[in-house]
């Protein structure tokens, strides 16, 4: 069996940022317009008004400022409240192979080696351009990787297990080294009339390749990998092909991202640090002595009670990274943003945690240590 070691990372960072203060001017003028035409009918019990937001809620349940987005104009439109993204035609690479590419280049330059060294790629992301062909053969087509690649969706835990589907191919001697990206434009499946979640999502891309520890120079000894998945409700998209067998208009608000969002703080929190603290005794890690936690990006409450059960401690400074301030929840990619831009003050030996949990349930814990 051969070892998997992390030996680069890559991110791509969309060119538009929206601000709590724009997300909010955008709801309220949609409020506004909503209340107004709906009004003898609010005033009869029939239709319940809509409450404006402002980016105190906003921050204070979430810890989010802002969040970068494909398309802005059209999210803070209150005419359109969604991304406008024009479909493009089958010869033209698809937009979220092309932001994967994009943060791939990155990791594959930061690697140093030729791509002909990789022997496959992985797309592991939430939100899905199409069912078929699989993105990742797209992105393998467009850097000119030979070998295979194939698409694969847990939600916001997809990179974990991505990452543990690398290690297990290059355990086995499947692939010397694999490509792993995770594309999201969150953005494209968010409610932005939803009070409660309109804020929620950002879109990026990110990038990790492992390699055969043989070959590998530095990089992050992977200690050990864990996945667990407990089916709920709680956060859920109904969006598919068979949407269009149905009649129409039926369900329509559910085929966007929805969450019972109490409940699944309720009932996360619990089942990822006790996975996170089992793992960790399992494989002979002390928690409490890990350098860093990367964890998803979610919501900063969710973020810091894990972090203090984990460590048995209030995170110091900088232990707990939290990068959904300026990103906001980018699903699969969120534990990667935080871990490409918070490692490089690590020592050798030094250790730290990449986790990511979401809808499913579903939950992911990468080990790792510094060569």
């Amino acid at each position: 069996m051969h070892k998997a070691v992390i030996v680069a990372t890559g991110l791509f960072t969309p060119p538009f940022s929206v601000s709590n203060t724009e997300l909010v001017e955008a709801f309220n003028s949609y409020v506004e317009r909503f209340n107004a035409a709906n009004a003898e009918a609010i005033a009869a019990g029939e239709v319940t008004a809509l409450a404006p937001s402002s980016p105190e809620f906003i921050e204070k349940a979430s810890g989010i400022k802002a969040r970068y987005v494909m398309n802005k104009s059209g999210i803070i439109d209150p005419e359109i409240m969604r991304p406008v993204l024009p479909e493009r035609p089958n010869d033209q690479i698809s937009i979220l192979a092309e932001m994967a590419v994009e943060a791939a280049k990155q990791a594959i330059e930061r690697w140093g080696k030729p791509v002909s060294e990789i022997g496959a790629v992985i797309c592991a992301a939430s939100n899905m351009q199409r069912a078929y062909p699989a993105m990742a053969i797209e992105v393998q087509q467009a850097l000119g990787i030979e070998g295979f690649a194939f698409d694969m969706n847990v939600a916001c835990s997809s990179a974990t297990f991505g990452l543990k589907t690398a290690a297990d191919f290059i355990a086995v001697g499947s692939a010397k080294a694999v490509l792993m990206v995770n594309p999201e434009i969150c953005s494209g499946h968010l409610n932005f009339t939803d009070r409660d979640s309109h804020f929620i999502f950002g879109d990026v891309a990110t990038a990790v390749i492992l390699e055969e520890e043989s070959q590998a120079s530095g990089g992050w000894e992977i200690l050990g990998t864990r996945l667990k998945t407990q089916f709920s409700n709680n956060i859920r998209n109904n969006f598919g092909f068979l949407n269009r067998t149905a009649p129409e208009g039926e369900g329509a608000r559910d085929k966007l991202f929805v969450q019972e969002g109490r409940k699944v703080f309720r009932e996360v929190v619990p089942m990822v640090s006790q996975m996170i603290v089992e793992h960790a005794s399992d494989i002979g890690v002390d928690p409490t002595g890990l350098k860093r936690l990367w964890l998803h990006q979610a919501n900063i409450n969710m973020n810091e009670m894990i972090g203090r059960k984990v460590l048995g401690r209030d995170p110091e400074p900088g232990e707990n990274v939290i990068i959904l301030d300026t990103y906001a929840n980018t699903s699969s990619a969120g534990s990667i943003i935080a871990f490409h831009s918070a490692n490089d003050d690590f020592a050798v030996g030094e250790t730290g945690l990449i986790c990511s949990f979401g809808a499913g349930y579903s939950a992911g814990t990468v080990f790792v240590r510094k060569r």
